[in-house]
């Protein structure tokens, strides 16, 4: 692999990891601002996303080495799950993006602890481990049978915010686009 390659792959993973680092900080200072404050930075920054994800699409259609494809291919399905709001969680997102399992196991113990000890309310604790274990799914994770009873137990009729990620990067993208213009609609229509 070239050093041009390595570091644009550096370049892509820094921007993304920008919005969601923009994400998490608008997320922990929502209580700080009034609500249309907060939804239009939050819009912003998924306008920032949808920019992100129309220009690896034109990479893709370039010349690349397999390799930088698949990472393309991962960073552009993370980008689609935070837009479609599929993933709520920026940790989740970052960890689904660069396909961290053992992470996204740790964040899972953590919100279980969390919850366990009153830091966080257990509806956003039961969110948050649902969202953890979908993406855990969705990467091609063996789970627990525990974790597959408590994700029976709370899904809500089937989630198709999801598509499977395997090991080639197959993903049905343009289930998950859909989606993604569904809720992009839904998010802008006047209520």
């Amino acid at each position: 692999m070239s050093a041009e390659t390595d570091k644009l792959r550096n370049n892509l993973h820094a921007q993304l990891e920008r919005l969601l680092d923009q994400l998490t900080d608008l997320d922990q200072n929502k209580d700080d601002m009034d609500e249309n404050e907060y939804k239009e930075a939050r819009q912003d920054t998924v306008d920032q996303l949808e920019e992100f994800s129309k220009s690896l699409e034109k990479m893709k259609s370039g010349e690349g080495g397999l390799s930088l494809l698949d990472d393309v291919q991962r960073i552009q399905n993370a980008i689609k799950c935070a837009i479609s709001q599929a993933f709520h969680t920026p940790e989740v997102i970052r960890f689904f993006a660069k396909k961290q399992p053992v992470q996204l196991r740790n964040h899972l113990a953590e919100i279980e602890r969390d919850t366990k000890i009153g830091k966080i309310n257990g509806v956003e604790g039961a969110r948050q481990k649902k969202e953890i274990l979908d993406a855990l799914r969705k990467l091609g994770e063996p789970l627990t049978i525990d974790e597959e009873m408590y994700l029976k137990q709370y899904s809500e009729g089937g989630n198709t915010h999801f598509a499977k990620m395997n090991d080639t990067s197959d993903v049905n993208v343009n289930a998950l686009s859909a989606v993604a213009a569904k809720q992009i609609e839904n998010a802008r229509a006047p209520r």
